[in-house]
């Protein structure tokens, strides 16, 4: 089997753990508008996550869309649907991450303690290790922050079984929410491939999430 263009990046990934840069950052001149390698990333807004090193991305390569947790939200699978159809991309790279703060509070504790609730407060002031200030206002936007199902943990919380399946469901319930939309195709000629993986923030490592596989419990 020919090696696909998520292989050559894991490939990078491992250059890049091991301390070598791959990216090129110097102004590459005049691209087209189309991504190079037709290839799409979705990952986290976290800080501790450049995109471009870890894969060995160059600039034009890769369309690169991110949001608190990388979920796949209706506008991420809206940017999806324009950057195929569109844009010619057929490689789609799913990333969620290690110490990811999408574990540390559940929706209805944060719109609780957004909206004034003493308790939500103090528990998302623990889990946050600053004082939550609430607005006191409730609101009907967004209508979801998108929380990582499972147990809640302290933000930033080292690595452990527990948390790297909690971030597996979320990865495989963005890789199913790709996979059954109808109108991004996944056979015929103009099939799309997606792959999902979870970053190592602490050692610069991606590892692949298999799929199919459990995607959450409310346990």
């Amino acid at each position: 089997m020919a090696t696909s263009k998520t292989d050559q990046y894991l490939a990078n990934n491992k250059r890049y753990a091991q301390g070598e840069a791959v990216h090129q950052p110097l102004y590459p001149g005049k691209q087209p508008i189309q991504p190079a390698r037709r290839v799409v990333v979705v990952t986290c807004m976290d800080a501790r996550i450049d995109v471009e090193d870890l894969l060995g991305l160059q600039t034009g390569d890769a369309h690169i869309i991110r949001n608190a947790g990388g979920v796949v939200s209706d506008d991420t699978i809206r940017c999806l649907i324009i950057s195929h159809h569109l844009l010619n991309t057929d490689e789609i790279i799913l990333i969620h991450h290690t110490r990811c703060g999408m574990l540390a509070f559940t929706d209805d504790l944060f719109k609780a303690g957004l909206e004034g609730d003493p308790r939500a407060e103090a528990l998302l002031g623990q889990a946050t290790g600053r004082a939550f200030t609430s607005c006191k206002k409730s609101s009907a936007t967004p209508s979801a922050f998108h929380a990582f199902r499972g147990q809640i943990e302290p933000l930033d919380s080292p690595r452990d079984e527990r948390n790297m399946e909690r971030l597996a469901w979320d990865v495989r319930r963005g890789m199913s929410a790709v996979l059954n939309h109808p109108w991004i195709p996944t056979s015929g000629a103009d099939a799309v491939s997606v792959r999902g993986f979870i970053y190592d923030v602490d050692t610069g490592m991606l590892e692949e999430v298999a799929y199919p596989g459990p995607m959450g419990s409310f346990d």
